[in-house]
């Protein structure tokens, strides 16, 4: 049985990603006290593209992470990024010492890096840090993802029981032996943001030429369209609120140089807020509409994922 043509790495595929986040920060900015991200002219939200490579990595490592091929290079294990350099290196029985390596044996030992890391040879990466494993442009490119409507993101207080210092929290007693009186502080002060509610969408592209290069399969595009439906669910944390996958929408080209501007078929995919509705609070509050007849020739669309089925 041939494999469907959008797990095809030959081919060139362009997608668009929705997703939505309720009562949640889907990307915080350390510049601005980890508030949701905004563009400040139009106060749409912004996530950042490495914020969604984050999420696809965890979920590979996740589901495949002990199979060989599919180690994550960019990861918080508490490995240095040289450190796995020298593994490749060693791998290919090169000495990975001295100020300069040859050419072919950063040559080798990129190849290795390709083999060993999804996500080195999916997204790329700069490994010419110290120990040089050369450096590979990935196939696979995501833009920031963008809110259709303006947001708005709420900076609320929260507090705490327990103390952190000591000294804060140690009782004396008053005049009335049988009435403690704290001394210090009672609560902690914290603070949180989050978004009421947001849909968000991004584009991304795979190139077939950087796949040929990085030695991408079926079961890695697959696996990666895979992670951008199903990620969400295996990355919740009490921040992030509510995130889902509300629309995967992949056309993929009969070649690996394309039928038609991505742009093009970017605009395919259209989303309007309903009318009446002034506050969107849910994905009803929307209408998502896809033209699929009269495409390209030699363009098909895949809907991976249509309101979040």
């Amino acid at each position: 049985m041939s494999e469907p043509i959008y797990v095809d790495p030959a081919r060139r595929h362009d997608f668009v990603l929705l997703f939505e986040v309720t009562d949640g920060n889907p990307n915080g900015d350390p510049d601005a006290g980890n508030l949701p991200r905004i563009d400040p002219e139009t106060m749409q939200g912004l996530v950042t593209d490495v914020c969604l490579k984050r999420k696809v990595r965890n979920y590979v490592s996740l589901v495949a992470g002990g199979d060989e091929g599919y180690r994550i290079y960019v990861n918080d294990g508490g490995v240095a990024l040289n450190a796995l350099h020298e593994q490749a290196y060693d791998a290919e029985g090169l000495k990975s010492t001295g100020s300069k390596q040859k050419r072919e044996d950063v040559e080798k030992a990129r190849q290795r890096m390709c083999r060993t890391f999804y996500d080195v040879r999916m997204f790329g990466a700069v490994m010419t840090t110290g120990v040089n494993c050369g450096q590979v442009r990935g196939p696979v490119q995501l833009t920031f993802a963008r809110s259709h409507s303006p947001i708005v993101a709420l900076d609320l207080s929260i507090t705490r029981v327990a103390i952190t210092k000591k000294e804060d929290a140690d009782v004396v007693a008053g005049e009335d032996e049988s009435v403690d009186e704290r001394k210090g502080k009672v609560t902690e002060m914290g603070r949180k943001a989050i978004v009421p509610y947001g849909l968000y969408r991004a584009h991304g592209f795979f190139s077939a030429a950087f796949a040929q290069k990085t030695g991408v399969s079926a079961r890695d595009l697959a696996l990666f369209w895979e992670a951008l439906r199903n990620m969400w669910d295996h990355d919740r944390s009490a921040s992030r609120g509510m995130m889902a996958c509300r629309g995967l929408y992949v056309f993929t080209h009969a070649n690996g140089l394309g039928n038609a501007p991505a742009q093009d078929l970017f605009a395919r995919v259209t989303v309007r807020l309903n009318d009446g509705v002034e506050t969107p609070r849910a994905f009803s509050d929307y209408s998502v509409t896809v033209k699929d007849t009269d495409l390209p020739e030699g363009v098909t669309l895949t809907q991976l994922a249509v309101g979040g089925a």
